[in-house]
Order: structure tokens, then C-alpha cells, then sequence
């Protein structure tokens, strides 16, 4: 199924139910009066986060959303039924805005969580509830109210710990295939991948992270040049990027200067990417061959004056790749430690 990380939608609430004009009428019972019931309130709609969905594909086909209308109030003082609600499942990692506004509405970020968009109408009031020491047979009712009715735009940022970011052909496909079940398409031409691929990282029995691989990146791509500014936004939600550049290229860069042409995208792109801790890898090392590729890495960290962790790795031998995924596995639980930390100074 094709990817799919934005989706426009309508959401309408039910509308509330009409108030009854309705007078007792029984035999032997002189003195009846007002029995008109109130309406019931229309549904609300609601976006649920599913943990079990990846896309938005499913919002291709289904654009519109409507929650039940309430029921009209009756007479003998029946209060109408209540419009069910209208529950639509999302992807962790949605935000969800108002198209006409502006306004963010709300992120799901965990399982279960539930963020209403659209609120159902008013009931309306029934004459029984107008009926006064002087106003004993009243004939005023009121309708119900309308629902909301929004447009909504919805944009799906991925959750995952690590992002992978680099140009075309660095090699990101390759490690992820490697390291986790993900089966990107790896191929030696450039934009193999159009779509960004979820894989989670295993380095123990109950040891494990997610990591994400993006389309590759091009100078120019925080402005909209290439296939990777549309996925950039997968990056927001990570907590580690890792920069992946290969020692050769075939229009004759060096590797230093396709990593600062990057870093210069994603601090561009904006302070929720540039914030973000970077480690430098140097992919397809089985190429050079071990000391060829420990002297490339010592002259890209010179050249860049990288003060950040540097890897050496090949997806294709395997060379590197554990001690990388057990260094950011214990690097996120540090992150994770400190967080904890953290909330209970601060409740404290």
C-alpha cells in the first residue's frame, strides 16, 4: 500500500434534537397540561489514536464523517435519545488542524487516546419545561442546535527514536534492512526510497528501539527541492538522528561536504530538527576496506571539526552495526533515565 502522510477530511457533529409541544390528554384527568419532552443531543465526533495503523491511506477513500442526530423529544414527557458519537481510528504520530482556522486541534500520541473534533449540537427544550403559576398551557418549544462542521487536515509525523538522514544512495535503506525486519527497495540509483519505512531494532530479548528511514535529502530540500522536504516532519518526533554519508560519490563530493550541505538543510528546515542530538556514520566501509575506512572517518572528523560520536559501518558485512544499534539502545535509555529524573524533581 502506498504511503500516505497527509489527508483532508470533513467531520460533521449530529445536530441536537427538537423540543416536543405535547399536552396529557387522558380520560378522567381533567387538568393534563404541558408533556412535551426535550430533544437529545447530537453526537460528537471523535479521533482515537491506533497503534495497530501506519497511514492515512484509509482517508483516500473515506473523506466524510458524520455523527448521528439526536431524536426529537415526544410527548408524556419523553426526552429524546441521544446521536452516537462518530469514532475515527488514526495513526499514532497525527496532528490534527482546522483548515479553515489554522487551529491545531490535537496530536495522538498514544494508544487509546481520544481528542474530540467536532461537537455535537444542543438538544432543544420541550414545553413542558416552560409551564409557570401563569403560564399553564405553554406552546413554546426550542429546536436543537446545530453540530460542528470542520475540514480538517490531517498530517502524520511518524513516532519513532531514531531518524536517518542523509543524500540519495548514503546507504539508510541498506542499514535499516540490516538491523531491523523493515524491507525497504535498495537499489544503486538515487530516490530509491519514496516513502519513509518504519523498522524496529532488536539488540536483546527485551531490548529495543524504532527507527525510521526517510527519502534521501538534497540541497535545497527545507525548500521544497526533492522528495525528502515532504518528509522532514518525520524527523520532528525523533530523539536521535543519525547522519549517514558514504566515502565515494559519484559526481566527485566529499563526504565532508555533503554532510554540511545536510546539516545546513535540517537546521534550515527548523529548531524542532536542528535541536535534535546528531551522530556522524560512515556507511559502505566494506568498499575501502578497515584502514582505508579508518583513515576517511579520521579525515571527515577533521575536516567537519565533529565533536559529536562517529561510526564506521557496512550493511553489507554487518561490520559496525551492532556496536551502533547497542550505543544508541543505551544512549536512549540514558535519555529515558534522565527524563524520569527530571519529572520527579520537578513534582518534588
Amino acid at each position: 500500500m502506498k504511503f500516505v502522510d497527509e489527508a483532508a477530511i470533513t467531520v460533521e457533529a449530529g445536530d441536537g434534537g427538537n423540543g416536543c409541544v405535547g399536552f396529557r390528554r387522558e380520560k378522567y384527568v381533567p387538568f393534563g397540561g404541558p408533556d412535551g419532552g426535550d430533544g437529545g443531543d447530537g453526537g460528537h465526533v471523535y479521533a482515537v489514536g491506533n497503534e495497530e495503523i501506519n497511514t492515512l491511506a484509509d482517508f483516500r477513500f473515506t473523506r466524510r464523517f458524520a455523527a448521528k442526530r439526536g431524536e426529537n423529544g415526544r410527548g408524556a414527557n419523553c426526552t429524546g435519545a441521544r446521536g452516537d458519537d462518530c469514532v475515527i481510528q488514526m495513526p499514532l504520530g497525527t496532528v490534527i488542524q482546522d483548515m479553515e482556522t489554522g487551529e491545531t486541534i490535537g496530536e495522538l500520541t498514544n494508544h487509546g487516546q481520544k481528542v474530540m473534533v467536532a461537537h455535537g449540537g444542543w438538544h432543544g427544550i420541550g414545553n413542558a419545561r416552560y409551564k409557570s403559576s401563569t403560564n399553564r398551557a405553554p406552546r413554546q418549544f426550542t429546536p436543537g442546535k446545530p453540530g460542528d462542521r470542520r475540514k480538517l487536515r490531517l498530517e502524520l509525523k511518524l513516532l519513532a527514536d531514531v531518524g536517518l538522514a542523509g543524500m540519495p544512495n548514503a546507504g539508510k535503506s541498506s542499514l535499516i534492512s540490516a538491523v531491523s525486519a523493515a524491507k525497504p527497495k535498495v537499489a544503486d540509483y538515487p530516490f530509491t526510497t519514496l516513502h519513509p519505512n518504519l523498522g524496529v531494532v532488536r539488540v536483546g530479548p527485551a531490548e529495543s528501539f524504532v527507527m525510521v528511514d526517510v527519502p534521501g535529502l538534497i540541497e535545497g530540500a527545507a525548500d521544497g527541492v526533492g522528495l525528502g522536504h515532504q518528509f522532514l516532519r518525520h524527523l520532528q518526533r525523533t530523539r536521535l538522528i543519525l547522519h549517514l554519508v558514504e566515502p565515494e560519490n559519484a559526481i566527485g563530493e566529499s563526504a565532508a561536504e555533503r554532510v554540511r550541505k545536510i546539516d545546513a538543510e535540517l537546521e534550515q528546515y527548523g529548531e524542532a530538527v536542528a535541536a535534535i542530538p546528531r551522530w556522524l556514520v560512515l556507511t559502505k566501509t566494506d568498499i575501502l576496506g578497515e584502514e582505508l575506512a579508518a583513515e576517511e572517518l579520521s579525515e571527515l572528523v577533521e575536516s567537519l571539526t565533529w565533536t559529536g560520536p562517529v561510526y564506521a559501518v557496512s550493511s553489507h558485512s554487518g561490520d559496525g552495526t551492532k556496536t551502533l544499534m547497542r550505543d544508541i539502545y543505551e544512549h536512549l535509555k540514558t535519555m529515558d533515565a534522565d527524563e524520569i529524573e527530571g519529572d520527579d524533581e520537578a513534582v518534588g
